[in-house]
Formats: structure tokens, sequence, C-alpha cells
């Protein structure tokens, strides 16, 4: 029994041993560290003693926090995954966002409703997927951008984290009246040791400012071509009951190419814990004078958005 028990205490110091210098190896290196980086033989010597019920290694992941064993560590997000997004929208909706697709013999139809996935590094923090289809009076995109946020900073949780990405995104993408006192709510800027912590994070967060919705407050302005904006109440917004955060930006945009046709894209982005959603649809009349419907466009980018919040929230 003395013996068995010695054994027992012996694994488990050589677990808690190999974990401490993972996340010492881990705090040299910055924020970007994980236990894939510590030397295989000192975790593999530790695990293989299949001493795997001990408390010190259950839960640690690559998500982990710096600092966690110092101190109280912010919670983490709710998310640990995201959903793979070509197929978190059914055919059926598709078809209504696509109306053209169904002019199409049945083998390109089921392609464009299969979408084209985005290409991410790593799927569980960054995942998006795009449609497109031209019909004989209008083409229309839809493209979805998933973004899971993981705050490296032990005292920031994810969703704290979350919501200063969210709130830059929202400021980039509306104008200042559509959001009272937005740039003060703006997320500090934080000491020159914050930043760093956060600046890998921070190239992930700026490269999603060049899609979703702020795809479409890049084309705002005098580049609309004269096209008209959102009657009153259509306007680029906050929204409320949607998600913990979200807003809506509308905008005429250059068709490009020398084209005159009319084009609109309207862009749906939200919060839900430590998860960004944002639907970019576009539709681009065939005709000079026809003018996309505003309103049509934003219901039917809302009512995708309502669709996949509840889909996060199952």
């Amino acid at each position: 029994m003395q013996r068995t028990a010695y054994a027992t205490r012996h694994k488990a110091s050589r677990v808690r041993a190999a974990l401490k210098a993972a996340r010492a190896a881990r705090t040299r290196r910055g924020a970007r560290g994980s236990l894939l980086s510590v030397p295989a033989a000192a975790l593999l010597a530790a695990l293989a003693t299949g001493c795997t019920s001990d408390p010190g290694a259950a839960g640690t992941d690559v998500d982990a926090k710096i600092g966690e064993s110092t101190g109280t560590v912010a919670p983490p997000g709710k998310y640990r995954t995201l959903l793979e997004p070509c197929g978190s929208v059914g055919r059926s909706t598709l078809g209504e966002l696509l109306p053209g697709a169904a002019e199409l013999p049945e083998d390109q139809r089921q392609k464009i409703l299969r979408g084209e996935p985005a290409s991410t590094f790593d799927t569980d923090r960054r995942a998006g997927c795009s449609w497109k289809a031209a019909g004989a009076g209008a083409s229309h995109t839809l493209s979805l951008d998933f973004e899971r946020v993981v705050s490296y900073d032990a005292a920031v949780s994810d969703n704290d984290r979350a919501q200063e990405v969210f709130i830059r995104k929202q400021v980039a993408a509306l104008p200042d009246s559509a959001v009272p006192s937005s740039r003060s709510s703006q997320p500090p800027q934080g000491s020159a040791d914050d930043r760093n912590d956060d600046r890998n994070d921070d190239r992930s967060d700026d490269r999603s400012d060049s899609q979703g919705a702020d795809q479409s407050s890049d084309q705002s302005g005098d580049e609309s071509g004269g096209q008209s904006e959102p009657t009153e109440g259509l306007e680029s917004r906050v929204l409320d009951d949607l998600g913990d955060a979200a807003f809506l930006s509308d905008v005429p945009t250059p068709a490009g190419g020398g084209s005159t046709a009319q084009r609109r894209t309207v862009s749906v982005a939200f919060r839900t814990s430590n998860v960004i959603v944002t639907v970019v649809y576009t539709e681009q009349s065939s005709s000079t004078t026809a003018v996309p419907d505003s309103e049509e466009l934003q219901d039917k980018a809302q009512s995708l958005a309502q669709s996949l919040a509840g889909e996060f929230s199952e």
C-alpha cells in the first residue's frame, strides 16, 4: 500500500512538473505559446505514466491564459468551437437569398448552394463561407464570417475581449451619428505591455476589418456613384434584440469595372458571448435604372442573422 501511494504521488508530481514547464515556456514566448511547443519528451514522459486523473492535468488546452497560476483568472468564453458556416444556412433560405440559382441547371444550382469555404488558418478561431448566383434581373452574393475571440490576458475575459473587437468594428462601420458617443465607447488603449500582449490577436482582428460589415463602410461616401441612401428608418444603425450587441450597415456601392449598374450591400454583425458573426448580403441590378430595395435586403440579412444567433445559442 505504501509503495502504491508513493508511486501515485510520484506520477502526479511529474505531471505537475511538466505542466509547470509548459506554463513557464509559454510565458517566455508571450501570449501565443502553447503546450505543443514544450519538448515532446517532457510531456510524454509525464503523460505516459497514465496519471491522467490528476486534477492538475484537467482542462488544459491552447486557449489557456497566461498567469493563470498566479491569481484569479477571468472566465473563458462560452464558445470553444465555431459552427461550420457553409452548412449553417438551409437550402430553402439560400434559395430565397439567391433567386438566380433557381434558373440554373440542377448540377450548377447544387454547386452554388454548397458555398465556397473561406481559407482560414484555424477553423476553431475563424471560419467563413460565400455564395453567388446571377439571375436575369440581378445577381446576389452572400458571405458569412464567424470569429471566436480568445483573450490571452488572465485579467481579461474572452467576452470582454470580444466586446472590444466588436466595438472597434462598429465604430469603423457606422457613421458617428448612428452611435451616440461612439468614439468614447472605443476600448481603452491600455499600457504598452497590454498592447504587446494582444498584438497577435489584433492582427487577426484587423484582418476582419476588411471583411464582413467593414466592406460596406469602406465603399460608402463619395464612391456611391450618386446612388440613393436608404430612406429614413433604414439607415445604418445599431440593432436591438440580436445577440449581445449588433449593428447594420446599408450603403450603395459602385458596381466597378466601368458598369453603371446599381448595387447595394447590407451587412449585419452581431456578438454572442465571445463569437462575432458578420452577414454580408449584396444585390446588383442588371439594369442601370433598377435600384436594389434596401428594406428587402435588410429584412433578409437580419432574418438570417437571427437564425444564426439561434444556432449559436443551442
